[in-house]
């Protein structure tokens, strides 16, 4: 009992504790230094920038929130995008983000620290990340410890993975997500540990907060179910399980149903099924339990007969409705992105729009060594540790591990998710291993110098006089003689105390490693640090640093900018009319509706597969069947996004494969196979006559062949097969530096008209009655 006793105050035990307990604190702060300084790489080397495509919807959702107030936030219709349909944006959007980057605008300016609405968005995702490595070092030390926490949160601050969410700039649901996921496993974890109600009231809030910020919440509502299941079927029951378990079903279910995007699917989607299942048969077990401790064991047989039975009928009701509910749906219940999750061909099957987005992709093999880095070698040693011993803690990270393999390996999004689970294995497997190897020389160093001090003692003893050693004998003798009275009394009390020592001595003579490779190792292992450190370093600096709406390039003439994307949308800004409509593909939405201020007709939200389908079925159709699409939706401008005379590969041609497919899943007239020669992609003089003569061909490609007098794209690597032509219906008003954007205007229809009128008055010039033709209302 006594080494279960904290250590009294001015002990050495206790000046090391508090010691070890300042420096964890000291490593922590330099840890969110690191996950903070790490990710502003993006900002040294170009500038304060939002990046990539969603982030400019979430910022100017964030301005209007910081400009007119929360309540008008929910009320918003934005007029500007999906015209002529609009969108509700207070129930359309997960609203954590925005609230969390608001509220912290809010505060700034109420302390009198002037900062910019973009600035704080710029600097969101870097705070954040420092938070996520902290939550994480509270989450492995439930499991394992303090040790394997900090290596954990070390790991997690510089991952490339999540890196690659997170820089400065990097202002998407992910920057607050992952930390607000990693901080809901903790909160379960340790009332798991500790079973306390307190801590489930804040898993149920922290869980609020996820629900708030990202569509991933539904990984948090499947797999805390699937562990708790998995802890009732291999008999881990306890009144903790139940304590962390039934207040987030319950309170965190109606509190995810107040947030509007989410509202009654929370009850209603087959997402959330299993957590309701799981919660009938936790309760069934609960109530199982809770007779056994009062009953005899011939009355406890009937009661669990009866018990049971009910509850399979209450199972078998709940199962019944949800079965209808589900039947009700032409998916299930699911939705698309789950589907996908569920069969990874279901999306390229059915639904081309999810497919056709880049991070829906299964990722490549390089890319889990390029996000994860040596960590992927470091997880299965992770996974051993956790079974030894196996808690109901080291089971939940290891059905995290398991489960975020698994949906990475679908797509490449989620790698996002698998990096906190591989950070927590690695961190563990890298603790137990500092300990095996720092133990072993610290044992084989004590022995030899207690082998030295035995010699010694040895050689003292030999040269002793032998009555000396007979008195010792005689005191031995009496010793004996006197412990043998109490030995019998003390017996039980020694026991307990000897075994867990010789189990332990047993332990450490079987984890001793030689010296000489405990050095190694230990060497090794620091190599390897090194390797992670540089990686991750590079990745920052080099790969996930540069912001998607400025592109550089690096030549022998030195560093090269194109900031067309920025220059496009200025353009549209100062020379179009505010009401002015602009079609572009889909990816280009939220940009031209937060830099140009101009409005839209699809952009990056993708609720509408129709409107897309529309979109994609102008660019694929000819220049006069899509100048009458666009005209009916009220377009005055054309923008297409063109890579061939620099190389940028992102750009609408490379695309266009999935405006035909999405277009033809919904007018099938569009037909994949017309634009294709012999199943094969091409743009030159082998290319078939419907793609030399669709829309995106001609806007792409228009006087295209002046700029080297061939026509040479240089992304597909080839000549392009028609090269002089002109446009009828459509007419260049700004192509951008480097020829990446291009804006074309709709001719009016009045122009066009009068060239007709023109053909009917010759006519009637050589013949025709002029009565015979009717007066035009356009003239």
């Amino acid at each position: 009992m006594a080494a279960l006793e904290s250590p009294q105050p001015g002990t050495p035990t206790a000046m090391r504790n508090a010691f070890g307990n300042v420096l964890s604190v000291l490593i922590l702060v330099l840890i969110g230094v690191l996950a903070f300084s790490i990710r502003l790489f993006s900002v040294i080397k170009y500038e304060s920038v939002i990046h990539e495509f969603d982030p400019y919807f979430n910022y100017r959702v964030t301005q209007f929130l910081s400009k007119n107030g929360i309540y008008e936030f929910w009320n918003w219709f934005d007029d500007r995008t999906w015209y002529p349909l609009g969108r509700v944006i207070g129930g359309t959007v997960y609203p954590g983000l925005t609230l969390t980057a608001g509220t912290i605008w809010w505060v700034l300016n109420s302390l009198n620290i002037p900062l910019s609405v973009e600035t704080v968005c710029v600097f969101t995702a870097p705070v954040f990340s420092a938070f996520a490595s902290w939550a994480t070092y509270l989450l492995t030390k439930e499991v394992k410890g303090s040790g394997a926490g900090l290596a954990a949160a070390a790991l997690l601050a510089m991952v490339p993975s999540y890196i690659s969410r997170s820089v400065a700039g990097s202002y998407d649901n992910e920057a607050v997500a992952i930390f607000a996921l990693i901080f809901t496993f903790y909160l379960y974890i340790k009332t798991l540990n500790t079973g306390s109600l307190f801590y489930a009231t804040l898993n149920a809030l922290a869980y609020f907060y996820m629900v708030c910020s990202w569509g991933g919440y539904t990984f948090i509502i499947n797999l805390i179910p699937m562990h708790v299941l998995l802890c009732i079927v291999t008999g881990r029951y306890s009144p903790r399980l139940y304590i962390a378990y039934a207040p987030l079903v319950v309170l965190g279910t109606l509190l995810a149903a107040l947030v509007p995007v989410v509202g009654f699917n929370a009850v209603l989607t087959s997402e959330h099924f299993a957590s309701f299942l799981v919660f009938i048969i936790i309760h069934v077990v609960a109530l199982v339990y809770y007779i056994k401790g009062i009953l005899s064991p011939k009355m406890f047989k009937v009661a669990v007969t009866l018990v049971v039975s009910i509850g399979m009928v209450v199972c078998f009701i709940v199962v019944a409705i949800l079965v209808a509910l589900v039947a009700s749906s032409p998916t299930g219940g699911w939705s698309g992105r789950s589907l996908s999750l569920l069969d990874p061909t279901y999306a390229s099957k059915y639904i081309p729009i999810i497919a056709s987005v880049s991070e829906h992709q299964p990722p490549t093999w390089p890319s889990y060594f390029m996000d994860i880095n040596v960590l992927a070698f470091l997880v299965p040693a992770g996974i051993i540790a956790c079974f030894s011993p196996l808690s109901d803690a080291s089971s939940f990270v290891v059905l995290y591990i398991v489960m975020s393999v698994y949906f990475s390996g679908v797509m490449v999004r989620l790698m996002l998710v698998l990096a906190p689970a591989a950070c927590i294995m690695s961190g563990i497997a890298l603790s137990q291993a500092f300990d095996v190897f720092t133990g072993s020389i610290k044992y084989q160093l004590g022995a030899s110098s207690n082998s030295t001090d035995d010699a010694e003692d040895n050689t003292s003893t030999n040269n002793a006089p032998k009555d000396d050693a007979s008195a010792g004998k005689t005191d031995k003798g009496e010793e004996i003689v006197k412990e043998r009275s109490s030995k019998k009394g003390k017996k039980k009390e020694r026991e307990p105390a000897d075994k867990p020592s010789v189990k332990s001595k047993i332990k450490k003579k079987a984890l001793v490693l030689p010296l000489e490779a405990s050095i190694v190792a230990l060497l090794l292992l620091i190599m390897l640090g090194a390797f992670y450190v540089i990686h991750c370093v590079w990745a920052a600096a080099e790969a996930y640093s540069a912001p998607s709406i400025v592109l550089t390039s690096q030549s022998r003439d030195g560093l090269h900018v194109f900031d067309d994307f920025r220059e496009s949308y200025a353009w549209l800004s100062h020379n179009t009319d505010v009401d002015d409509k602009v079609a572009s593909w889909w990816d280009y939405g939220y940009q031209t509706t937060a830099m140009a201020n101009r409005t839209v007709i699809v952009d990056n939200n993708t609720w509408n597969n129709t409107h897309i389908a529309t979109v994609g079925t102008a660019m694929s159709s000819s220049e006069k069947a899509a100048w009458e699409i666009f005209n009916s939706l009220d377009v005055k401008y054309v923008l297409v996004v063109f890579g061939g005379l620099i190389g940028y590969p992102s750009d609408d041609i490379n695309k266009f494969l999935w405006m035909v497919r999405i277009g033809g899943g919904v007018f099938p007239h569009i037909k994949e196979a017309d634009y294709l020669r012999d199943g094969q992609y091409r743009i030159d003089s082998e290319a078939t006559p419907t793609m030399l003569n669709c829309l995106m061909y001609k806007l792409s490609y228009y006087r295209f062949v002046k700029t080297d007098g061939k026509g040479y794209d240089r992304v597909r690597r080839t000549e392009i097969g028609k090269k002089n032509f002109k446009l009828t219906h459509f007419e260049e008003v700004f192509t951008s530096h480097h020829w990446m954007v291009r804006i074309y205007k709709l001719k009016p229809p009045r122009n066009r008209i009068r060239g007709r009128t023109k053909k009917l008055k010759s006519k009637t010039s050589s013949g025709l009655s002029s009565k015979s033709v009717k007066k035009n209302p356009w003239i």
